[in-house]
């Protein structure tokens, strides 16, 4: 501890006798030698921030590999691209790769309802306990990200999703260098955080092939209660030319384990503050809170007290057995690989296939004082498990015919999802099992089931350069998914569902008004396939349940229109627009009982969303070495009718209410400075309040947040070449907020338990070097 906390001042010190002597030194254009791993690492300065898809007939922005490299290592890059329009992205902790509390949503459509992939290879809908995928943040290191595109509104016809109802995020990783180079950086920060990463680039092999592999470490504590957050890294990556082909390959793996912050409601943040967390350090006090609970409940039942000595008043501060838990946490392992080949038939045609497969084994634990352990405590450790191999095909086809340019594509993917509910035994002096270890030998199966789900995706588009300054694009995709679910312990179970569209269409036109301007408009039609899951979609209910759904279910549905206005010149560029959106067949989930305890919940179609807004965003360059960002955007989500019973009687009074975690305001603003040694940014966002209840009678309020990132990068030796010091402050003036909405679910009205706070101000420095 003594050792990184003079690290900590070291690196401080350094910081500041940088940015000191950058004020009587002119910013060398010497770059380090021997190839530099990023731009970041050059001393040249950031050229561009944000790329705002000049000649692109959708809203898209891309933001580089130098953002990402500008907040702290580990940052999830889902936190770097929110300061783009319509953006809206949460997590309690610092860094923004929390999964439990992470959450994007854009343009009022949540994450579910979202597309991602990583270098065309689909991640699912990035959901915690995801049937179909992984999140961003175990599917590769930061630092090997080479950029995120952005499409708030209509993705590229081809991108491999089946959730893509709302916007699509496609994140690149950076290409093998040509130059043999080694980068080491060192990161250590608030709540004993320390991240440490390498990679090792080839250079050019005498077969002509180009390769990395990294490895990364993250480590910290929770900034409040007990606990950690850890995750190790391996990506690999390799660039084969043979001829007209160019293959390559990727293989991933992740092993994250984190404890859980304890989600609260508005009155127990009111009663017991921000810093109240789960109590994972006392068990004495966990276990009389149980057996207090238990009393209660077998009183209520008409039953005699189980723990007679234990009385039925909770110790202050508690309130109900739901205050805090002894602990919770998700440990998840990944492998995700995939080889690509890329060939270059004629001049003109081209053909381009992957193939992945991915892997995952993953556990979400809770300490549930609802269940005792027999014959021990009166805890048990209960587990939600997942089991994840899937594999998969993109192939595509591109023929430039004269003006047009038309592709073809299929995506086939067969996803084998096992998950099951179980209960392991923790003792009474001590639990005995350590929250960030895989589970072994239940007491009780609850439940377990497998899953299949098979997905076949076709497109087809031509884009047509009909003169200099138009371009029309138009297309369709078809899209047949069949899921399927067999329970083998707990229940008897079995069913399939199909969603298919035999006609998707997209069409999108770019006109270029002139050098500097060019105007787009586009429509696109989506829809999204069930989830094959026993916590959400159509299983997660009975037999009875699902038979009387099945036959009239149906799958949920988007009609975006978009338009818009880009401009650019020698030193502003940005974008204005607008759009709308039809969404269908909202479906909704609802459950009795506390969210975490697991009720089985009931699935139905309930109506409709009509989503309207705004979007700017520009960067201005107004003097050497500055630049200013701005986003704004505002949105109006509502539902557009009331939730109804079978019976049509008025459960739930939503009509023309605000759609939840939707917030009309979002704005942004970055001032940043780069003379290619110094380099510093200062990021202000405000965002308006957000509901949290169905019926609009729940909210957290607005708040205002700024980042800062300062750095160095130094040159004139062997030594100092190619090394860079960098510090990050998230949340500057530590303000108190509350970051996640919605954390176990939405409710239709009143305070409910399902509220994340933000962390507060953190700080971090980097060591970077470049061999």
């Amino acid at each position: 501890m003594n050792k990184k906390f003079l690290f900590l001042g070291a690196a401080l010190g350094v910081l500041c006798l940088a940015v000191s002597a950058s004020a009587q030194t002119v910013a060398s254009n010497n770059t380090a030698a021997s190839g530099n791993m990023t731009v970041a690492m050059n001393n040249a300065p950031v050229e561009q921030v944000v790329v705002y898809g000049q000649g692109q007939t959708r809203q898209v922005q891309t933001v580089p590999q130098e953002d990402i490299i500008a907040a702290a290592p580990g940052t999830s890059p889902l936190k770097v691209i929110a300061k783009l329009p319509g953006v809206n992205f949460q997590s309690a902790d610092p860094f923004g790769a929390y999964e439990w509390s992470a959450r994007i949503s854009i343009r009022g459509f949540n994450q579910n309802q979202l597309g991602f992939t990583l270098d065309g290879v689909p991640l699912g809908d990035m959901s915690y306990g995801n049937d179909n995928g992984l999140h961003i943040s175990r599917a590769i290191s930061s630092e090997n990200i080479g950029s995120v595109e952005l499409a708030q509104g209509t993705g590229a016809l081809g991108t491999a999703s089946t959730s893509n109802l709302g916007g699509t995020l496609e994140f690149r990783s950076s290409a093998p260098l040509d130059d043999f180079g080694v980068q080491v950086a060192s990161t250590y920060g608030s709540n004993d955080t320390y991240h440490e990463f390498v990679r090792l680039d080839t250079g050019t092999l005498p077969t002509g092939a180009t390769a990395y592999l990294s490895y990364g470490l993250q480590h910290s504590h929770k900034w409040k209660g007990e606990g950690t957050q850890k995750q190790y890294q391996i990506n690999g990556k390799i660039v084969q030319p043979i001829g007209p082909v160019t293959l390559t390959g990727f293989l991933n793996y992740s092993d994250r384990a984190e404890n859980d912050y304890q989600d609260m409601s508005m009155a127990m943040i009111k009663r017991l503050g921000y810093r109240w967390d789960n109590i994972s350090n006392n068990w004495p006090l966990m276990v009389q809170v149980a057996e207090v609970y238990q009393n209660q409940a077998a009183l209520a039942g008409g039953g005699a007290e189980p723990y007679p000595g234990a009385g039925t008043t909770f110790p202050a501060p508690f309130q109900t057995v739901d205050d805090a838990y002894a602990n919770a946490s998700g440990l998840r392992k990944d492998t995700l690989g995939g080889v690509t080949a890329d060939w270059s038939i004629t001049p003109d045609l081209t053909f381009k296939a992957t193939g992945y497969y991915h892997h995952n084994n993953g556990q979400g634990i809770w300490f549930s004082p609802y269940v005792p352990t027999p014959g021990g405590g009166p805890i048990a450790l209960r587990t939600t498990e997942y089991q994840i191999k899937r594999e998969g095909t993109i192939a595509s086809l591109t023929w430039a015919l004269g003006s047009h340019t038309i592709e073809g594509g299929l995506w086939y993917e067969n996803n084998d999802f096992n998950q099951a509910r179980r209960y392991y035994g923790l003792g009474l002096a001590a639990p005995g099992r350590n929250s960030l270890d895989f589970q072994a030998n239940p007491f009780y199966t609850q439940w377990a089931f497998v899953f299949n789900t098979e997905t076949l995706v076709f497109h087809l588009q031509d884009d047509w350069q009909i003169t200099d300054a138009l371009k029309l694009n138009f297309g369709f995709k078809t899209q047949d998914v069949t899921n399927k679910a067999n329970a083998v312990t707990g229940t008897a179970f079995n069913g399939t569902i199909n969603s298919n569209d035999n006609f998707l269409p997209q069409v999108g036109v770019n006109y270029k008004i002139s050098d500097i301007s060019e105007a787009f408009a586009d429509f696109a039609e989506n829809r999204e396939a069930f989830v094959s899951a026993a916590t959400s979609g159509p299983f997660s209910t009975s037999q009875a349940g699902f038979n009387a759904i099945k036959g009239k279910l149906k799958p949920e549905s988007s009609k975006t229109y978009e338009a818009g206005y880009r401009f650019h010149n020698d030193t502003v560029q940005g974008v204005i627009a607008a759009y709308y959106v039809e969404f269908q067949n909202r479906l909704l989930a609802t459950s009795a009982g506390a969210a975490i305890v697991g009720n089985p919940s009931v699935l139905s179609n309930v109506g409709g969303v009509t989503t309207k807004g705004i979007e700017a965003a520009g960067t201005w360059r107004f003097a050497p070495d500055f630049w200013l960002f701005g986003s704004y955007a505002y949105n109006d989500s509502t539902y557009d009718q009331n939730v109804l019973d079978g019976s049509g009687s008025i459960v739930m009074y939503t009509a023309h209410k605000t759609v939840v975690d939707a917030p009309k305001h979002i704005l942004n603003a970055e001032l940043g400075y780069d003379n290619g040694s110094l380099f510093g940014r200062v990021n202000v966002s405000y965002m308006s309040k957000r509901y949290y209840s169905y019926q609009n009678d729940a909210s957290v309020p607005s708040r205002f947040l700024t980042d800062l990132s300062l750095g160095y990068r130094f040159t004139g030796n062997d030594l100092l070449n190619g090394l860079e010091i960098q510090g990050n402050i998230y949340n500057l003036f530590d303000k108190q907020y509350v970051s996640t909405v919605g954390s176990t679910g939405f409710v239709a009205s009143g305070d409910a338990q399902t509220l994340l706070p933000g962390s507060p101000r953190t700080f971090f420095v980097t060591l970077r070097k470049q061999f």
